[in-house]
């Protein structure tokens, strides 16, 4: 798996995103590239921008820690049309241009600051993980959707 704290990790995604175009389509799935762009920053966002998001109460975060946590934050690649939760739905389209920007800002963000800076970061619905699930968790994410629609 790539390391998103690696910079030629972070610039291979950064490649892959300029290669999208506001028309590329999804080889599977209902997303378009802009709402893809944009679900892929609610990962960030709940990192950078966390007052975007509600916190999941007690019940829903002992769920997601106990049986959503482990398929996230692991090593196995997601299989197609996964199920999606509800905070990363996208409605309606948006500005590809800027969603790419938004993107491509985040991944040099967090290659910048670092595994360190993740190691026993909370995360906004999983509690504390280490660098390594930071990471899974975020090239996952990039992988699945960046090879949804081709790139």
């Amino acid at each position: 798996m790539e390391n998103v704290f690696d910079i030629k990790d972070a610039q291979n995604y950064i490649d892959r995103i300029n290669n999208l175009v506001e028309d590329t389509h999804g080889l599977w799935g209902r997303m378009t590239v802009d709402q893809m762009l944009a679900h892929c920053c609610v990962s960030y966002e709940m990192v950078y921008e966390p007052e975007k998001h509600k916190k999941p109460g007690a019940i829903a975060k002992f769920i997601l820690k106990r049986f959503v946590k482990p398929k996230v934050v692991g090593e196995k690649a997601y299989p197609r049309d996964s199920p999606t939760a509800p905070q990363f739905l996208i409605k309606g389209r948006k500005n590809f241009e800027e969603e790419k920007k938004r993107l491509i800002g985040f991944i040099q963000k967090t290659q910048q600051l670092g595994a360190s800076a993740f190691d026993g970061k909370e995360s906004h619905s999983f509690g504390k993980l280490s660098s390594q699930e930071w990471n899974n968790m975020f090239a996952k994410h990039l992988n699945h959707h960046l090879a949804q629609f081709g790139v």
